[in-house]
């Protein structure tokens, strides 16, 4: 059976225009799963981020440790529903130039694979929307009575994409043969390193200098407007 040319997308700012991960625990918060004392957690990090005097690392991981403290012994369910209400309510937040790049690749038959550090459990509805044939994000840990334990399964694995994209290859059939890659972080080098294409989406600063370093496509989109750097 011939291989299938893969197209390899994270989601966070790079199709979504926010992160999963920030949104659910804000609906979280908002359902009275979180307690609301939560959100001065990450407060500070998100007013400097706005404010362009801190960096958006800090503001997602000042979150990522709201989301590891406050979802142990919350249920599945009650992570779930939160997950459809953040589906449900930005599933059209996405960016221009990413949304109609998955349509012109599909219509090429590429194989459309997603990796991304967020919840495994948020990232299958809203890629789903998107048409994606398979999906990489975090899983955590469920206790006997599908409440979850604040762990997270396999980290290694999905803390480094260039795992993801060689175990998506032994399982699917895929070839990197005239591959795509987009990104927008340093943490996405590594699988920008292994395909044909790679594009840096809207750049962090670290992800900016690897790209000319390396003479990759750097596209920005601003308001209604995409242009290359």
């Amino acid at each position: 059976m011939k291989k299938r040319k893969v197209a390899i997308f994270d989601i966070d700012g790079t199709i979504f225009r926010s992160s999963l991960l920030i949104e659910v625990v804000e609906v979280m918060i908002e359902n009275k799963l979180f307690d609301f004392s939560a959100r001065k957690e990450y407060e500070k990090e998100e007013t400097e981020w706005l404010d362009r005097k801190g960096d958006y690392e800090s503001y997602i991981n000042a979150v990522v440790k709201v989301f590891m403290k406050n979802i142990k012994g919350i249920s599945y369910e009650d992570f779930e529903l939160a997950g459809k209400i953040v589906i449900e309510r930005y599933k059209n937040r996405t960016y221009r130039y990413t949304r109609d790049l998955i349509l012109s690749l599909k219509k090429k038959k590429y194989f459309l694979l997603a990796i991304s550090q967020s919840p495994k459990g948020i990232l299958d509805g809203f890629c789903e929307k998107l048409g994606f044939d398979k999906v990489y994000g975090r899983f955590y840990e469920l206790d006997s009575s599908g409440k979850f334990t604040g762990k997270v399964i396999n980290e290694d694995l999905i803390s480094d994409k260039s795992n993801i994209v060689r175990r998506a290859m032994e399982k699917e059939n895929i070839t990197l043969e005239a591959s795509v890659g987009v990104g927008d972080t340093e943490g996405d080098i590594s699988f920008l390193e292994m395909v044909g294409e790679p594009i840096c989406f809207n750049p962090n600063l670290k992800l900016y200098r690897h790209a000319k370093k390396k003479s990759w496509r750097v596209v920005v989109e601003r308001k209604d407007v995409v242009y290359e750097l």
